[in-house]
């Protein structure tokens, strides 16, 4: 009782929003450890998409001081671990009662998107702008209104010599991105944050206007 009454009833509120999040099959949204050196309150979770041929599940489990409050009973369901991971992620909620200056506001969305490319398309110089297009598209179809947005796009290029010389080369593509929420319903935030990774995994159908990733190329 002492460890929720500590918790501050808007981000006991901003979590209750989490939950009505509606992700597609493919993504598998789990609890993760949360930072702690980051706000007095922050809930992670994080996210792979994998191939057609598994069973995507969701998980509306929270992680953090409101744990005790809001735990819920764990289903344990099994997962086949040679399934292909197309895009993985982490979706951060911090949470400051006093505010942040930096944040210009009370809550502050982290968030990092990670997808091998095919290395002709990871060589397109747009790539990083276009991918902070999809993340402000995809905020605005999920009419997700948010303030002071920033982020960093990075291309990765892996080689590999020796006795894994035979490894063909990869190129990766990384979106670190933060923004403010305007209230402390975040469920449309965690929506289409959810759709950003599922088109970092090339997987259709995918808003009008905007083309799918190529898949990474499979051995």
């Amino acid at each position: 009782m002492n460890a929720l009454a500590q918790v501050p009833a808007e981000f006991l509120y901003a979590l209750g929003t989490l939950r009505k999040a509606r992700c597609r099959s493919e993504l598998r949204l789990d609890e993760i450890p949360a930072p702690s050196r980051l706000a007095p309150f922050a809930v992670a979770l994080g996210a792979e998409v994998i191939g057609a041929s598994s069973r995507g599940s969701q998980s509306d489990a929270v992680h953090g001081p409101a744990a005790v409050a809001l735990a819920r009973s764990a289903a344990s369901n099994g997962s086949d671990s040679d399934d292909d991971e197309l895009a993985t992620g982490r979706f951060i909620l911090l949470h400051d009662p006093d505010g942040s200056a930096v944040w210009d506001g009370e809550f502050r969305i982290v968030t990092y998107i990670r997808a091998q490319l095919e290395p002709e398309m990871g060589n397109d110089e747009m790539l990083g702008s276009v991918a902070w297009t999809w993340l402000v598209e995809a905020l605005e179809t999920h009419q997700a209104p948010y303030r002071a947005a920033g982020g960093t796009a990075t291309r990765v290029l892996s080689e590999s010599f020796g006795t894994l010389s035979d490894r063909p080369e990869s190129i990766d593509i990384e979106l670190r991105a933060s923004w403010t929420p305007a209230s402390a319903d975040v469920q449309a935030h965690l929506e289409a944050w959810s759709d950003m990774v599922c088109t970092f995994a090339g997987l259709p159908p995918l808003p009008d206007g905007v083309s799918a990733l190529p898949r990474r190329r499979r051995n």
